[in-house]
């Protein structure tokens, strides 16, 4: 049977278990925001209401460079989130998401793909609300993707475990596959819980899917993902994993990742992973045991295109994307300049140490982290804007931490 149409007919567990490959889809967050279509800061995705071209035409790019999950537009699509310190959007979560959803299946129809619900960490857990109050976030977005049946579930970005297990207790009622990704690394969560203890939670929480995606690199998240596998097996529980890394070398990072370096979020261009980067971390990922590979922040469509390649073999596809891309840089042999033409090699790009171009830049950076999380005041959310009180202490703070270290 053609690869395509023993796709179709499959959903996200029967293809994991059947050891094929799925491949994700990148950071819509962080393209959208380069593209002018996401403000950072809140990164949230209205996007999907004001500007659903721009979500369609995205995700119509990683499809064509051989994803075959479509992932709604739904990071941070809660309404406390959307309604948090200052935001008047006057678009609700339940908008957003259903036309999110929407997006993804038009898109995931146009070829092999399923579509995936996504529900985030929210500003209610950071600021000590109770279990029901934010389960009820959750239950919200839940009746979303219920209404528009999507094929699976996921609960991703999630800096506490305690936080993902309850936003997987509330996907699991829906009777559909569930997923959930922490943005953690080898250190574990914000509390010190280990990648594997964490890992054994969610699978008893009800995650057939676990793994990590965003805040570090690929091959630190490799590393969490593969504790995460040790954890589970030596409970004698099972499950599938995934991970979906940065697309930004971190390592400099400490426990909470990219975010707290000085560069996050619009100076980190330097750190940008090459394609030739992301076949060692498709190739890296699959040796390790997951089949569900893709992407988060600072991921393209040509970075989930390497990984396509890198894992055409396995799969038995190759991308349509690659019609305009020679493996290994082979379209160089047309290039009129033979200096460039014999760079058209595998050993040229494998062994290409990239410069940054910049001479005064130091290779590594000092994370900036607080050492606070969920608990402490600094981390209260509220409706109303940012203060100028509040800004004057935060300053005050960072003056205080730099001169410290």
């Amino acid at each position: 049977m053609c690869p395509w149409i023993s796709l179709l007919l499959q959903g996200i567990l029967e293809r994991l278990s059947a050891g094929e490959v799925v491949i994700g889809d990148g950071g819509f967050v962080f393209a959208l925001e380069k593209r002018g279509y996401v403000k950072a800061g809140p990164w949230t995705p209205e996007a999907t209401v004001t500007h659903p071209e721009a979500v369609r035409q995205l995700h119509r790019e990683f499809l064509r460079a051989g994803s075959n999950v479509m992932q709604a537009f739904t990071f941070y699509a809660s309404d406390d989130k959307l309604e948090n310190r200052g935001q008047t959007l006057r678009i609700t979560g339940a908008q957003v998401n259903e036309a999110a959803c929407d997006l993804a299946r038009e898109v995931a129809s146009e070829g092999d793909a399923l579509v995936a619900g996504g529900v985030s960490q929210t500003p209610s857990y950071l600021s000590c609300k109770s279990e029901t109050e934010v389960k009820a976030i959750f239950k919200k977005q839940l009746e979303v993707f219920m209404k528009k049946n999507v094929d699976f579930l996921i609960a991703e970005y999630f800096e506490h475990v305690e936080e993902a297990e309850w936003a997987v207790q509330v996907l699991k009622t829906s009777g559909k596959p569930v997923a959930a990704s922490l943005c953690i690394g080898p250190e574990g969560d914000m509390h010190g819980i280990s990648p594997g203890e964490c890992a054994v939670r969610l699978v008893k929480a009800g995650a057939q899917i676990v793994g990590v995606n965003c805040h570090f690199d690929p091959m630190t998240c490799v590393k969490a993902v593969k504790m995460m596998k040790e954890g589970v097996e030596k409970a004698g529980l099972k499950a599938h994993y995934m991970v979906q890394p940065l697309a930004y070398h971190t390592p400099d990072c400490n426990c909470q990742g990219f975010i707290d370096l000085p560069e996050f979020p619009f100076g980190l261009e330097p750190r940008i992973l090459t394609r030739w980067d992301m076949h060692k971390y498709a190739r890296e990922a699959y040796k390790a045991g997951i089949r569900f590979i893709g992407g988060c922040c600072g991921f393209e469509p040509y970075h989930i295109r390497a990984v396509a390649e890198e894992l055409a073999s396995e799969r038995g596809i190759i991308p349509p994307g690659s019609e305009k891309h020679g493996m290994w840089g082979s379209g160089l042999e047309m290039h009129t300049k033979p200096w460039v033409r014999a760079r058209a090699r595998r050993d040229y790009w494998e062994q290409l140490m990239p410069a940054s171009g910049r001479p005064k830049c130091p290779s590594l950076s000092t994370p900036e982290g607080w050492g606070v999380t969920k608990g402490h005041a600094d981390l209260l959310q509220h409706k109303e804007a940012t203060s100028t009180q509040e800004m004057k202490h935060v300053l005050e703070m960072q003056k205080k931490v730099k001169t410290s270290a």
